[in-house]
């Protein structure tokens, strides 16, 4: 499992830096050491970058993932709109900011974050694939692609992983809507990244309500948290509550099992 660093800085002072920093040195000192930002969160790639100059030897014990794709914009609370460009020109230029920010010389796992509707992915893929052998890159990824689309990326060069929604409200993968990507995925030995596997949180047990969230908080305009949707998602969590007192564990060990 790893830590994705998907938080967009609210207006705190400065000094908020300290406890974020913490919270990466603990999940070194714990071994979870695959990190995934994107150049869309906010200034995570920023704190990733001061990060490693703080602790320059490490950053050999860690996988850095991040992506490009989401040219995104901050709103002053805290919300963000983007707009979905996965041109060649793009990728370069993107990548070229990111290992600015995360002060690296190479990206170990370079996701595109979104396929825009105009661009051919083999043109994409092409793209990455120059990133690679001038060094800037190790490997490639997706983000939330078809089992199509993932196999004519494939054809291209092997792509390593897909990062996709994976949780009991997210299942699309599984079947037609997403032209069976997780199909396409075991068949071509890409591994698959699931993102937000505890639900976006109502997994873990702990939000009963709409208004338990802070304000700005994206997830309040998601479909799961709200009316009788949320009302429906928490009687399976009680149901999901119970099998976990059968079988000894947490709920959010037995969702990611």
């Amino acid at each position: 499992m790893n830590p994705g660093s998907n938080v967009r800085r609210k207006k705190k002072p400065i000094s908020d830096d300290e406890e974020r920093l913490a919270v990466l040195d603990r999940a070194w000192q714990i071994g979870c050491t695959h990190w995934d930002t994107s150049d869309a969160y906010g200034d995570s790639e920023e704190l990733i970058g001061k990060w490693l100059r703080l602790h320059p030897e490490r950053r050999a014990d860690i996988f850095l993932a991040t992506k490009f794709g989401i040219s995104a914009e901050t709103r002053p609370d805290g919300t963000f709109t983007g707009v979905v460009d996965s041109t060649p020109e793009y990728a370069r230029e993107a990548c070229a900011r990111s290992l600015k920010r995360l002060g690296v010389d190479c990206i170990d796992l370079y996701y595109c974050h979104r396929v825009d509707t105009k661009t051919p992915i083999e043109k994409t893929v092409q793209a990455m694939v120059e990133l690679k052998n001038e060094g800037k890159i190790k490997y490639l990824g997706f983000s939330e692609i078809s089992g199509e689309s993932l196999r004519r990326a494939h054809a291209v060069h092997p792509i390593t992983a897909v990062q996709v929604e994976y949780h009991p409200w997210a299942r699309e993968i599984e079947g037609p809507k997403s032209k069976y990507l997780l199909r396409a995925c075991r068949e071509l030995g890409v591994a698959t990244v699931a993102y937000s596997p505890l639900g976006r949180g109502i997994l873990t047990g702990q939000y009963t309500s709409p208004s338990e969230l802070e304000a700005g908080d994206y997830r309040k305009t998601l479909t799961q948290f709200q009316g009788d949707n949320l009302r429906k998602n928490l009687q399976l969590v009680d149901k999901f509550k119970e099998v976990a007192q059968r079988k000894g564990c947490s709920l959010s060990q037995l969702a990611l099992a």
